[in-house]
């Protein structure tokens, strides 16, 4: 089925260390976070003298009092007070970037949990039916998601399988037992364990993954882009789901 193979590949192919690209952006992040601050205060100079919008700003007076008027583009603050050290802000950095590029393939994988389950209950599919229509899911998900997800490093891998529990509310292990077999779950999970990974392991959202958890309700809220933005100056990345996995 195709969340099955979302975990496989995840799990199986994502065995690229955190590439140089990864790497150079979140070095570079660690000083615009030093940054930021000057960067602030030169846009307020600016806002200030009427500069910000090329031309005059608005003003209002009120009891004699002048106060000028300008939009700002939003920015993401991110306490320091909530990190002990600067390989804390690194590591929070890194998984900023890793969940920008693997979330939208999590919220595909509860799209196609519902639609795998709508069909199994509605056809009530024997066994040997029901392997032959996971079957034809495994071939699509290879011709959909092979090609992004070879791409994929194990880091990356590993929070796809966790947002994949968050969006689905089961394990990628129970996903595949529950749709597999037995056999193919403990078999996968064995794979998943020689690339330090766990299938089994639960998404925690008060606890391990609270960083993933804000970042999650940052995304609905639509806030996501200024959070990204914020720590690297850029537009995250687009991220091609097919229209048949998006809702």
């Amino acid at each position: 089925m195709k969340i099955v193979r979302h975990i496989l590949l995840a799990a199986l192919l994502a065995v690229v260390p955190l590439g140089a690209s990864a790497q150079n952006h979140v070095r570079k992040a660690m000083q615009r976070a030093r940054e930021r601050q000057e960067a602030m205060a030169r846009a307020q100079v600016n806002s200030e003298q009427g500069k910000s919008s090329g031309g005059n700003m608005r003003m209002m007076v009120q009891n004699g009092d002048t106060t000028y008027l300008d939009r700002l583009p939003a920015v993401y603050i991110v306490g320091r007070g909530k990190f002990t050290s600067d390989k804390q802000l690194r590591q929070y950095y890194k998984l900023v970037w890793r969940f920008a590029r693997v979330y939208p393939y999590a919220q595909a994988s509860k799209v196609l949990k519902e639609e795998i389950d709508s069909t199994l209950n509605a056809e009530h599919y024997g066994s040997f039916r029901k392997s032959r229509y996971i079957s034809a899911i495994q071939k699509e998900l290879f011709r959909d998601f092979e090609g992004s997800l070879r791409q994929m490093t194990i880091q990356q891998g590993a929070v796809l399988l966790k947002l994949i529990d968050r969006e689905t509310g089961i394990t990628p292990y129970e996903i595949i037992k529950n749709y597999k077999s037995g056999a193919a779950a403990v078999f996968w999970q064995g794979v998943a364990k020689i690339f330090e990974n766990d299938l089994k392991s639960s998404y925690d959202p008060a606890g391990a993954d609270a960083p993933l958890e804000e970042m999650v309700q940052a995304w609905q809220r639509g806030e996501f882009r200024d959070l990204y933005w914020s720590i690297f100056w850029e537009e995250p990345p687009v991220v091609n789901v097919p229209d048949r996995y998006k809702r």
